[in-house]
Parts: C-alpha cells; sequence; structure tokens
C-alpha cells in the first residue's frame, strides 16, 4: 500500500484533520499536503512513523510488554493516592457532573447520538427540552445519567457486581424507549461492521453467570480483567439495544470497584476502540484494547484531578 493510501485510511480512521495529522508526524502542513496528493515522499524517518501510526489504527500493531506494564503501573499508583474514588467523586458535585457529561456524551454519540456536548450539559444540568434534537436522543442521554447516578450510589455502598445489577442498568437506559427494557433479548442480531457472531438468544440467560463471575475475579491487572469482559460481553450482546452503553457502564462499574477511575473513551476515538475491541475478541489479542483503556482511564484520573486538559 503506497503512502497516499495509509494517509488517507489514518486520516478516516482517525478522524483527524490534515492539519492535525501534520502536527502529529511534526511537519507543515504545506509538506504533508504535498504526500497527501502525491506531490512528494516524506524521508524515510517519517515514512516509518507513517508505517507505526499505520498499523496503529489498523490493529496490527504490536505493543511491547513493557509498555502495557508501565501504563498500568501509573494508573496504580493514582489509584493508591485515593483511599476510594466513588466517595471522591459522590463528595465533589463538579467532579461527578463531570463524569456524567463526559462518559453520558462520549458513550451515546458513539452509538451515533447527534447532540452535541453544550447540548448534552443544557440536557443534563439544566432540564432543557431542545426542540431542533429528537425525543429519544433527550432521553438517552436523561436515561444514562440516571444509570450512572445509579451505579455510582451502587458501588459506593459496597453493592456486588450481579446480573440483577445488570438487568437494572438496562432499564433505566432504555427507560421509556423499548418495551424490553430490563430484558435479554429473544431474537437473534448482528453486530454492524464486522464478521462476529453473537450468542444465541436461548443461550444468553446461560452466559452471563460466567460473565458476572469474570467481573468479580480478585485481579492485580484490573485493566486486563476489564478488557477481557468487555470483549465477551459485547460479543454476547445480550439486549435488542443498548450493548454498547450497557457494556461501557459495566466497564465503569469494573473499574470503580477497584478504586480506579471510569474510562473516558472519546467518541472521536470510536473506530479505534471498535478496531482494538473486533481484534480482541476475533483474535484473542486484547493488547492493543489494554492500551487504549489505559490511556481512557488516565483520562478519568484527570477528571478526578480537576485537570484542564481534558476535552
Amino acid at each position: 500500500m503506497d503512502i497516499q493510501k495509509k494517509l488517507q485510511l489514518i486520516k478516516q480512521t482517525t478522524r483527524l484533520t490534515q492539519t492535525e495529522l501534520a502536527l502529529r508526524l511534526g511537519v507543515s502542513f504545506a509538506t504533508f499536503n504535498s504526500w497527501w496528493t502525491g506531490k512528494s515522499l516524506p524521508r524515510p524517518k517519517i515514512r516509518k512513523l507513517i508505517d507505526e501510526l499505520f498499523l496503529e489504527v489498523t490493529g496490527q500493531k504490536i505493543i511491547p510488554a513493557k509498555q502495557l506494564t508501565a501504563k498500568k503501573q501509573v494508573l496504580h499508583k493514582k489509584s493508591k493516592e485515593h483511599k476510594n474514588l466513588v466517595a471522591l467523586i459522590l463528595k465533589n458535585p463538579d467532579i461527578r457532573d463531570t463524569f456524567l457529561l463526559k462518559l453520558t456524551y462520549n458513550s451515546n454519540k458513539i452509538e451515533g447520538s447527534t447532540l452535541t456536548e453544550p447540548d448534552t450539559a443544557s440536557i443534563l444540568f439544566d432540564n432543557v427540552s431542545l426542540p431542533n434534537k429528537s425525543l429519544t436522543e433527550q432521553l438517552e442521554a436523561k436515561n444514562h445519567q440516571t444509570a450512572l447516578n445509579y451505579l455510582f450510589e451502587y458501588i459506593y455502598k459496597q453493592g456486588k457486581l450481579d446480573e440483577k445489577l445488570i438487568l437494572k442498568l438496562h432499564s433505566i437506559l432504555m427507560n421509556g424507549i423499548r418495551p424490553d427494557a430490563g430484558l435479554y433479548r429473544d431474537h437473534a442480531v448482528r453486530i454492524l461492521g464486522v464478521h462476529l457472531p453473537t450468542a444465541n438468544y436461548m443461550k444468553i440467560p446461560t452466559l452471563i453467570p460466567d460473565i458476572i463471575k469474570d467481573m468479580n475475579k480478585k485481579t492485580m491487572d484490573i485493566v486486563a480483567l476489564t478488557a477481557m469482559v468487555h470483549s465477551h460481553f459485547e460479543q454476547i450482546h445480550p439486549f435488542s439495544d443498548g450493548n454498547g452503553r450497557i457494556g461501557r457502564i459495566l466497564m465503569s462499574a469494573m473499574l470503580l470497584k477497584a478504586n480506579m477511575a471510569p474510562a473516558i473513551i472519546k467518541q472521536e476515538n470510536k473506530r479505534l476502540y471498535y478496531t482494538y475491541l473486533y481484534k480482541a475478541q476475533a483474535k484473542g489479542d486484547p493488547s492493543q484494547l489494554e492500551n487504549f483503556l489505559c490511556d481512557a482511564v488516565l483520562d478519568g484520573f484527570k477528571i478526578l484531578e480537576r485537570d484542564e486538559k481534558i476535552q
């Protein structure tokens, strides 16, 4: 594959502009544009950077074990700096509201919501009804907020992660949207865009207990466990709708139980997230998903630390 095609795929997957990609590669816009149009070729050193970025966005990059271990050590160090993260979230309205906004906006946007972040903030905190947006999208935002608030209180009270919690969260998320809120699907479904079989709907009640058992495992590597559980849960796809959002809420549940910050999976990284998730599911290699989650959890810690760099 030539440089032009690689750059096009990188741009499409990352959704970065040409200017942003130029900055990422450390060159001027004019230089990048000359590669984009085929007028010139990058130097060998830059070609290597482009090749590495291409492998990363297509899920082919091999994550060095040392690199992943170092990231996880940073997260564990941050975790130890806080005695009880859920209590910190609940006792600080600004931190709680930032999590509610970031998690709700990004998770719904990943699923195709047209609400902007300011739209979402108005709906969540000002109870504003937006006439130019669908009522369903606005209800999805409020429901997601309610589900997160329920989860924070639940984890704070040391509630066990169980099937009752999963069904309760789905019933909140889909309240007023679907008649099967809080119920497993009773029909076959496909995950759009990938060749990945989902569970037979009749087997779902027997598969979920294994997911729950894994969710509650004691581990020194919560990121690896969370990545594994999330990939399995999404492949089972137990509900008619809302699987992605519930799966990401359950990730927050597992992380908070381990005194880790919730993972902020940004909507602009949607394609990377799906690429790494699919690699974990189809190829049994969760390394890129784990690496991705480390960065997402680090963004969660930035909210806890009131770091203004979190967007």
